[in-house]
């Protein structure tokens, strides 16, 4: 439990200290305008509350992939918390920070279109190529995973389908996409980061309550299946601690 109230205390550390450094480093001007204001159109461009624009970015880090490989990445044992502690301050942090600064500077513009501003035509375009695999990738476990977790909720019947789910999560992706960002995401995003929250909040409020044991840190591997720490660790939890976000694309 040591192991766990010390990690902890070292991300808030490293949020008021490194990422105090990283904000320095960047130069960031909070009296600067946005591009949610200077390009204000009503759909993809909208400004909204600090406390919306917080649950929405929330909701986005902690993804199905950073709650899947931490929940996996777990299998390993407590050498999972220097990984998630370090790399999310050190390396996911950071990555999530600059990534989206970057794009503020640059007209709320994507990665794709500033590597192509710096590196040149056809960085952008195998940029771009990477992107679309990806999110083709990504977007299949982030509507097969759903699906499934819902599926397997003891519904019956249509719900008890899992071509059911995969649909209506279908047409809220499309849904979230083609409508004005303040008319879905900005209203069904925040509900969703705070339900979130509050699940986290609350399992860790009953770890300490209940009195539950946490092993310490040791450098070995807990798996049941034997796997090592190197390289499986590090795959597992990747998006966890070294942010692969896809607001950032």
């Amino acid at each position: 439990m040591i192991s766990f109230l010390l990690s902890l205390v070292a991300l808030v550390l490293g949020y008021f200290s490194y990422g105090v450094f990283v904000e320095n480093v960047f130069g960031a001007d909070p009296s600067r305008r946005t591009p949610a204001y200077t390009q204000e159109d009503g759909v993809d461009f909208v400004p909204l509350g600090w406390s919306r624009i917080f649950l929405i970015q929330f909701l986005n880090i902690a993804g199905l992939g950073p709650i899947y490989g931490a929940i996996l990445g777990a299998l390993y044992g407590p050498a999972a918390f220097l990984w998630i502690v370090l790399g999310s301050i050190f390396a996911g942090g950071v990555h999530d920070y600059f990534s989206g600064m970057l794009s503020i500077r640059h007209e709320g513009k994507s990665v794709s279109e500033i590597v192509g501003i710096y590196l040149g035509r056809q960085a952008k375009i195998a940029m771009i190529a990477f992107s679309v695999i990806l999110l083709i990738l990504i977007g299949t476990v982030f509507m097969s995973g759903p699906a499934g977790l819902l599926t397997n909720l003891g519904f019956t019947g249509l719900l008890a389908h899992p071509n059911f789910w995969l649909a209506l999560i279908l047409l809220y992706y499309f849904a979230a996409t083609v409508f004005p960002i303040d008319k879905i995401i900005s209203r069904i995003y925040p509900l969703f980061g705070a339900v979130l929250l509050i699940m986290a909040l609350s399992i860790g409020s009953m770890l300490l309550i209940k009195g539950y044991e946490i092993p310490e840190i040791a450098f070995r591997s807990f798996h049941p299946d034997g796997l090592p720490l190197w390289p499986m660790l590090f795959i597992t939890i990747a998006c966890g601690a070294v942010s692969l976000s896809l607001i950032h694309i």
